[in-house]
């Protein structure tokens, strides 16, 4: 019978993250139950550039590697190239918590003699310790997902509960930053990158940011990158009290800002997740995907979603009539922002 990944005990492990925003935060639990199972080893991150800051100052990990896939790891050249720069430091085994075929041949092809993740994308025979998906763990959050790939390993996992490790100097200067402006700090995150789907439509965020001026004279921060640039422009003609941050900070930048605010508006996207992470109370807007299985993962949010039939139906773009964004009123995220707010002071 083959030893689980437990009792095999690897002294470097290499941990393979998942290549979104709002997926590698769904990870951290993951990652700190790989720590407290294996407290002595060198643990190690692979991730893309993007995702990186979610690692770079994680109190679980050792160190954080690259995979610069548009860059010097580009195309099947690159992908050797990484593969001998990761063969080069003899791991002993390393956990795939993305789920692509590429993630598992990169680690047969940089001889790792362990290979661990989900039997998935035609990759059974690259797996030594594949791990499958049960009918339960689709109904459940993908935190589940994650921790339960660990256990069918062997690990012991839990707690769930996602956190968020930021650089001292990070923090204290987003603390700097928001301790200017005037409170509350109620940030947005009017864009979604999976699709127009996902995304309650700019106008509404821009009558909302007039509402709350109105009723609060704090100041709206408005997250994103620069394709959010033109929904923060409406936001910022609706109202005076607006911050356009849309494609002006690094991740850790706006994970520390994200943290230092009152409360945040969201739609499903990678920030929402960084915001339940960061323990800010958020009011969630979902329209096509499954607020079950990828919604916010803490008590602290109000999600907001129509009960249509054709939801989640998963699509990037709506094609039929977009009720399940536009039947979401502006005074009905109103009423949920004020609320948290109350709750809160």
């Amino acid at each position: 019978m083959k030893k689980s990944l437990l009792q095999q005990n690897p002294a470097s492990i290499l941990v393979r993250s998942t290549n979104w925003i709002g997926d590698a935060v769904m990870t951290l639990p993951a990652v700190r139950t790989i720590r407290q199972n294996f407290p002595a080893a060198r643990i190690s991150i692979l991730a893309q550039p993007w995702v990186a800051d979610l690692f770079n100052a994680n109190r679980y990990v050792d160190e954080v590697l690259l995979y610069q896939k548009k860059k010097e790891h580009a195309g099947v050249r690159g992908l050797f190239r990484l593969a001998g720069e990761l063969r080069r430091r003899h791991f002993d085994a390393t956990i795939l918590l993305q789920n692509a075929f590429e993630a598992a041949l990169l680690a047969r092809l940089a001889g790792i003699p362990i290979i661990a993740g989900y039997s998935r994308d035609a990759r059974r025979l690259l797996l030594t310790h594949p791990a499958f998906i049960s009918r339960e763990i689709r109904k459940k959050h993908q935190v589940y997902y994650y921790q339960d790939l660990l256990r069918q390993l062997g690990l012991q996992c839990g707690p769930d509960a996602l956190y968020l490790d930021l650089d001292t100097e990070v923090r204290s200067k987003a603390k700097a930053r928001a301790a200017e402006l005037p409170k509350p700090l109620v940030g947005f995150n009017p864009g979604a990158a999976y699709g127009p789907a996902k995304r309650w439509p700019e106008q509404k965020y821009a009558a909302l940011a007039k509402t709350l001026e109105e009723k609060l004279s704090g100041t709206t921060l408005v997250f994103g990158t620069a394709a959010d640039a033109q929904a923060a422009a409406a936001i910022g003609r609706s109202a005076s009290n607006v911050v356009d941050l849309t494609g002006k900070t690094a991740l850790a930048e706006a994970m520390g800002l994200i943290e230092c605010c009152d409360l945040f508006v969201t739609n499903d996207s990678g920030l929402m997740h960084v915001a339940a992470a960061a323990g800010t109370p958020m009011v969630a807007i979902f329209g096509s995907t499954d607020a079950v299985a990828t919604g916010p993962f803490t008590e602290q949010a109000v999600v907001i979603q129509k009960d249509l039939p054709c939801i989640p139906c998963l699509k990037p773009e709506c094609s039929r009539d977009f009720r399940c964004m536009e039947d979401i009123g502006v005074e009905e995220v109103g009423a949920a922002v004020m609320q948290l707010l109350a709750a809160k002071s």
